[in-house]
């Protein structure tokens, strides 16, 4: 097994306190996937929710990480145990679980990602994870090796910050700033001094907890206010965005 993945340097540096700055890829392609694993990001999301990418477009891009410095971290499209399985069997050790608003719900993308009896992830003798059945001591050592990481988006998962942070096996807690801002009546306004009330006290929560926090924040004055408010994993941008702005840029530079 690379030795990239195994042990999971990613969750390492995570539940040591490192700051660990990311980036989002959205355009479901291998070769700007590597482009980023080649900027140097310490992590980058392979995001199943809102890119259209499923586990034949996932496969082509861990691949281009091989070798990279960049921790992939897949967000699947839901909290659903089959779903993850299969981003497990092909090589993912990171997820990002979307939709999170209960400590069950929590429980339950724990257990989706651990082998019995500690969970209920179902057991294939050879996939891509476990190099086609040639790493012998796999399945006695992956659970301790997969990080779990859940998004806080709604009231009712605002609510219930305490109990979803203090479940065993949720290694850190992840606002999504979009949904949680329409959450809140601030559709759009992710900014909005109400909605950064709230972010702030989901930090304080999972401090307290002794989880490490982390948010998707493009801007430059957002990231770094977060990385001030004590978030350990702060994704500052995404592939997409970058290619949106920088094509656009150019081409205004010569037609207006």
């Amino acid at each position: 097994m690379s030795s990239t993945n195994y042990p999971n340097r990613f969750r390492q540096r995570l539940l040591a306190g490192e700051t660990l700055i990311g980036s989002w890829c959205a355009l479901a392609n291998p070769i700007t996937t590597e482009i980023l694993g080649l900027a140097g990001f310490d992590w980058l999301v392979l995001d199943g929710e809102h890119a259209p990418n499923d586990v034949t477009t996932f496969v082509p891009q861990l691949m281009a990480l091989k070798g990279s410095p960049s921790a992939p971290v897949v967000r699947p499209p839901c909290n659903e145990p089959v779903i993850i399985k299969r981003l497990l069997d092909i090589g993912f050790y990171n997820f990002l679980i979307p939709f999170v608003e209960t400590a069950e719900e929590a429980r339950r993308a724990v257990a989706s990602t651990r082998y019995p009896p500690a969970g209920i992830r179902g057991v294939s003798v050879s996939h891509r994870s476990n190099m086609f059945g040639t790493v012998p001591d796999y399945n006695a050592t992956v659970n301790d090796n997969i990080t779990v990481l859940v998004q806080i988006e709604t009231r009712k998962g605002v609510n219930n910050i305490d109990a979803i942070a203090s479940v065993d096996g949720v290694d850190g807690i992840f606002v999504g700033p979009g949904d949680l801002s329409a959450a809140l009546g601030y559709l759009g306004q992710p900014s909005h001094p109400g909605v950064l009330k709230v972010i702030q006290h989901l930090f304080e929560r999972a401090k307290a907890a002794g989880k490490p926090s982390g948010i998707l924040a493009p801007i430059e004055a957002d990231a770094r206010r977060y990385l001030e408010w004590g978030a350990g994993f702060v994704a500052v941008g995404s592939d997409l965005g970058v290619f949106r702005h920088g094509t656009q840029s150019l081409c205004d530079k010569f037609k207006r």
